[in-house]
C-alpha cells in the first residue's frame, strides 16, 4: 500500500514538472518568442516570466532581436564598362516584428543575402571601373534603399551595407597602377613647370620693381639737386645784390671815395701779383705805373652807378 502511494506521488510530481515545463516561459533580454495556440498565431512574449496553456499554447519561434552582421560572400560583378570585379560585404540588418519574420518568409537571412548579392551586380553594372572606388558610399546606400524595401514585409530592418574588397583582375590592376603612375608624373611635370613660372613671375615684378624704385630715387635726387642749384643761385645773387647795395651805400657816405679808391687800388695790385705767380708767361700792360689812372676808373664807375641804375 506504501509503495503505491509512492508511486503515485511520484507520477503527480512528473506530471507537475511537465505541466511546468510546459506553461511557464521565460524570454531572455533583447530576445522576443512567437507563441501559437493549436497551430495558429497567438502572440508574441518579450523579456521576462510568461505561462502558457499547457498542451494548447508553445513557442513556435525564438528571434534574437540584436543587430546582426551577415557575410555577403565574394561575387563576379560586372561594370558597365565590361570588367569583372570580384566584391564582397557586410550586411547589418535587426528583426523589428518578430511575428512578420516568422511567417512572412522562411528563412529571411538568405532571401536577403541573395537580394543584396543581385542588387549590388545591379549597381556595379551602371557604374564605370574607375568609379566604383569613388562610389563606394553611393553603392552602399543604393543596396541598403533597395533591400529595406523588399525586407519591409518580413518585419525586418536592413540597417547598413559595407562593401569589403573590390578585386579587378590582375591585367587590369597593372593597368590600373600604370595610369595612377604616368597621372602623379603628369602632375609632378605640371607642378614643377608651374613653380618655375611663378619664380620667374616673381622674378620680373621683383626687376620691376627694383627699376621703378631706382627711376624714382634718380627724379627726387635730380629734384633735389636742382632744388638745391637753385637755392644756391638764388642765396648767391641776394648776396651779391646786398653786398652792392652796401658797397654803393658805404660809397656815398663821407671818406667812402677815398675808401673805394683804396680798396681797388689794393685788389688791383693782388690780383696782378697773382697773375705773376700761376703764368710763365707775363703780358704787362702798357699803362702798369698808371694806377691812379685805374683807380679813378673804377671811382667813375661807381660814382656812375646810382644815375645810370646799374646799383640797386
Amino acid at each position: 500500500m506504501v509503495e503505491n502511494t509512492f508511486i503515485v506521488a511520484l507520477a503527480v510530481v512528473f506530471v507537475v514538472i511537465i505541466i511546468l515545463a510546459k506553461t511557464t516561459v521565460i524570454v531572455p533580454q533583447q530576445n522576443a518568442f512567437v507563441i501559437e495556440s493549436l497551430g495558429k498565431y497567438s502572440r508574441t512574449l518579450r523579456a521576462g516570466f510568461h505561462i502558457l496553456i499547457p498542451f494548447i499554447e508553445r513557442a513556435a519561434y525564438k528571434h534574437s532581436l540584436k543587430e546582426l552582421a551577415i557575410d555577403i560572400a565574394e561575387q563576379v560583378c560586372i561594370t558597365k564598362d565590361n570588367v569583372q570585379v570580384g566584391v564582397d560585404g557586410v550586411l547589418y540588418l535587426q528583426i523589428l516584428e518578430p511575428d512578420r519574420a516568422s511567417y512572412g518568409i522562411t528563412d529571411y537571412v538568405f532571401a536577403i543575402s541573395q537580394l543584396a548579392q543581385t542588387t549590388l551586380r545591379s549597381e556595379i553594372g551602371k557604374i564605370d571601373l574607375d568609379r566604383t572606388f569613388e562610389e563606394r558610399g553611393s553603392i552602399n546606400s543604393n543596396v541598403v534603399s533597395e533591400l529595406d524595401k523588399a525586407s519591409d514585409p518580413w518585419g525586418v530592418k536592413v540597417l547598413r551595407y559595407e562593401i569589403k574588397n573590390i578585386n579587378p583582375p590582375a591585367d587590369v590592376l597593372s593597368a590600373m597602377e600604370k595610369q595612377m603612375r604616368a597621372e602623379r608624373e603628369k602632375r609632378a611635370v605640371v607642378l614643377t613647370s608651374e613653380g618655375e613660372r611663378d619664380a620667374k613671375i616673381n622674378e620680373a615684378e621683383g626687376d620691376k620693381i627694383r627699376v621703378i624704385k631706382q627711376s624714382e630715387a634718380v627724379k627726387e635726387q635730380q629734384i633735389n639737386e636742382a632744388d638745391g642749384q637753385a637755392a644756391a643761385i638764388l642765396a648767391i645773387a641776394t648776396a651779391t645784390a646786398e653786398g652792392l647795395r652796401q658797397v654803393a651805400s658805404a660809397v656815398s657816405e663821407p671818406g667812402g671815395e677815398n675808401a673805394m679808391q683804396l680798396r681797388v687800388a689794393e685788389d688791383y695790385i693782388e690780383q696782378f701779383g697773382n697773375l705773376a705767380k700761376e703764368a710763365n708767361t707775363l703780358v704787362v700792360p702798357a699803362n702798369l705805373s698808371d694806377i691812379a689812372s685805374m683807380v679813378a676808373l673804377a671811382t667813375n664807375i661807381v660814382k656812375k652807378g646810382p644815375e645810370t641804375g646799374a646799383i640797386t
